[in-house]
């Protein structure tokens, strides 16, 4: 078949370079984002190392984009981590569809952070989806899942770089040759048990300390790396990474104190428990080993809406 790639990172790159190893493919175009202010796109770099033909259009809505994707005749459209807006003009141009890779077990967690909104809700298991896209948002009939538990101290980062990451790679390829056997499944999404999240920022990750344990630590891991839990102490934004809930009990201290900093990092009350933080961010400084931060045993973060920074 004749494919196009849209995607971008990491992601898109591996995709690339794992469908570029099947002779029996040809990679007739390759539409990356733009470049980033410090490097070039990961993908817009592998693609020129392959010689295959490279655009970054902004908006993959322009007009001019839709055309030269038009122009390249592919028989298969494959999205790799795509967070523009794809009209069904380019979606539904190859002969063949078009094929989409989303973190999630589709119709759950459907939207941009489904990696994050999965753990922040405290789930078991997790997944991918490889399906069909159209006018809807992650709405497309499903081709292909993959399963994977989330262990109890997995961050959005060992989620997906150990895991979905690697799988997703894994499952596009499978995915590409089902669609070439013209053997791949459109199974309809349930929409009775369909859930949608959108991107989870700042105003979703500052923690509440009156919260269990359970929802502390979902939270702090539920946004590590991005968009980092935080809180604030002595009116500076204190961003949190590393968590794992611990078992100590304490009755007389209140929500959201420290109660111990060693080397192993930081552990702060919550209603009935305690969850241990092993590095944090002060301001807008660099992530460090919590007992290296310059907080103190006995001080205690504030969570009120009037102290969002």
């Amino acid at each position: 078949m004749k494919i196009a790639i849209i995607g971008q990172s990491a992601f898109g790159k591996a995709v690339l370079e794992a469908l570029a190893d099947h002779k029996e493919h040809e990679i007739v175009g390759v539409f990356a984002a733009p470049d980033g202010r410090r490097r070039r796109e990961p993908l817009a770099t592998a693609a020129e190392a392959m010689d295959i033909p490279i655009w970054q259009f902004k908006r993959m809505r322009d007009q001019e984009c839709i055309d030269v994707f038009r122009s390249l005749d592919a028989d298969l459209c494959v999205m790799a981590y795509v967070t523009d807006i794809v009209p069904n003009e380019i979606i539904n141009a190859p002969r063949r569809g078009t094929i989409q890779y989303h973190p999630s077990l589709l119709p759950l967690h459907r939207g941009p952070s489904s990696i994050n909104w999965a753990i922040i809700q405290g789930d078991k298991q997790t997944g991918l989806s490889i399906f069909w896209p159209d006018e809807g948002l992650d709405t497309g009939p499903i081709l292909l899942q993959k399963h994977v538990e989330i262990e109890p101290d997995d961050s959005v980062g060992s989620l997906y770089f150990n895991h979905l990451f690697p799988m997703g790679v894994e499952a596009l390829v499978e995915s590409v040759r089902l669609v070439a056997e013209d053997n791949a499944p459109r199974i309809v999404q349930d929409e009775h048990h369909a859930t949608y999240e959108g991107w989870c920022g700042p105003k979703d990750s500052q923690v509440d300390w009156s919260n269990d344990a359970d929802s502390v630590h979902n939270l702090i891991r539920g946004c590590d790396p991005q968009p980092g839990a935080w809180s604030t102490l002595n009116n500076e934004k204190i961003s949190l990474f590393g968590g794992t809930k611990t078992f100590r009990n304490h009755t007389t201290v209140d929500p959201g104190t420290i109660l111990e900093i060693d080397g192993t990092g930081m552990t702060v009350s919550t209603d009935g428990g305690s969850v241990k933080v092993k590095r944090v961010r002060v301001g807008r400084g660099p992530k460090s080993p919590a007992h290296e931060s310059g907080l103190s045993v006995g001080e205690r973060f504030s969570w009120l809406e009037t102290n969002r920074p």
